[in-house]
C-alpha cells in the first residue's frame, strides 16, 4: 500500500475574518459564551478561557481573580493572533480595577485591544448621551455600592441602583429572564436616560427589547455593551437587531489601547 503525504494550504484568514475574540471568562459563569456567540455576527468568533473565582461575590473574593487572569489570557490560541480580549466579569473590573486588568492582559497579549463590561458600558452610555441611570444588579448591597460609587466617579448620576442580593455567581444565571424584565421594569426611574443591567451572568439580552418598549429608555446589558464594543474595536458597523436600540446603534467611538 503506497502511503500518500497531503499538503493542504495553511492559512488562517479563512477562519473568523470577521476577527477572533479572546474570551477571558469566570469558572462559574453559565452564560457568557452563549449570549456571545448567540449576538456576534457569525464572522466573528469568541475563543473562552476561565478565570478561578471564589463564592460568596465579595469585593475581596473579587479581587482574588486578578493573579490569574494573565495565566487565562495566555491560554487562548497559543501562537495565534487575538484582535481583542474581553475580561468578562462587571463587578470583578471594579473591584480589580479597570487599568489593572488591562496590564495583566497585556503581559500574555501586548498586542490584542482589551475590553470589559465596565469600560464597554462606560462607552455606550457616552454613545447613547446617557449621563442620568438606573442600574439593576444581581449583588448584594455592599456590592451594589461599590458599582455606583465607580460609575458617580466617571461622571455619571445613578439615580437608583437594585440588586437581588445574590452572593452566589452560579446562581445568578438561574434568575429568569422574565423576572429580570419585571424588576427592570419596576425600578428604572423616570427621570433615568438609560438603564443598566449588570453581570454577565444574567441572562438578560433576551428581554432587553420587551423592557425598552416599556420603560421607553434604552437598556445595556454587560453582554450587549461587551459585544457593541467589541465590534468598535474591529470596525464593524454591522447593526443587530432584535436586542435593543444600542446594537441598532452604528459603532462610532475611539479607542485607546
Amino acid at each position: 500500500m503506497k502511503a500518500v503525504a497531503l499538503s493542504p494550504q495553511y492559512s488562517l484568514s479563512h477562519l473568523a475574518p470577521g476577527g477572533r475574540v479572546g474570551v477571558i471568562a469566570l469558572a462559574t459563569d453559565f452564560n457568557i459564551e452563549y449570549e456571545l456567540a448567540k449576538l456576534l455576527p457569525e464572522d466573528i468568533r469568541a475563543f473562552t478561557s476561565r478565570v478561578k473565582n471564589i463564592n460568596p461575590l465579595t469585593i475581596e473574593n473579587l479581587k482574588t481573580m486578578a493573579p490569574d487572569i494573565t495565566r487565562a489570557a495566555d491560554c487562548i490560541l497559543p501562537g495565534t493572533d487575538l484582535d481583542v480580549i474581553i475580561y468578562a466579569c462587571t463587578s470583578g473590573t471594579i473591584a480589580i480595577g479597570d487599568n489593572q486588568i488591562r496590564e495583566l492582559i497585556h503581559l500574555a497579549r501586548p498586542d490584542a485591544l482589551v475590553t470589559n463590561p465596565v469600560s464597554a458600558s462606560l462607552a455606550a452610555f457616552n454613545s447613547l448621551g446617557a449621563k442620568n441611570i438606573s442600574i439593576l444588579t444581581p449583588y448584594t448591597e455592599a456590592v451594589n455600592r461599590e458599582l455606583a460609587s465607580f460609575f458617580e466617579t466617571q461622571g455619571l448620576e445613578v439615580i437608583n441602583i437594585a440588586g437581588f442580593d445574590f452572593e452566589d455567581d452560579t446562581a445568578m444565571t438561574f434568575i429568569s429572564p422574565e423576572d429580570i424584565a419585571q424588576a427592570a421594569i419596576t425600578i428604572c426611574d423616570p427621570e433615568a436616560d438609560a438603564l443598566f443591567i449588570s453581570c454577565t451572568a444574567l441572562r438578560a439580552a433576551e428581554v432587553v427589547s420587551r423592557i425598552e418598549a416599556v420603560i421607553e429608555k434604552p437598556v445595556v446589558t454587560s453582554n450587549l455593551a461587551l459585544v457593541w464594543h467589541t465590534m468598535t474595536l474591529l470596525n464593524d458597523k454591522t447593526p443587530i437587531n432584535g436586542y435593543g436600540v444600542l446594537l441598532e446603534t452604528p459603532y462610532s467611538i475611539s479607542d485607546s489601547n
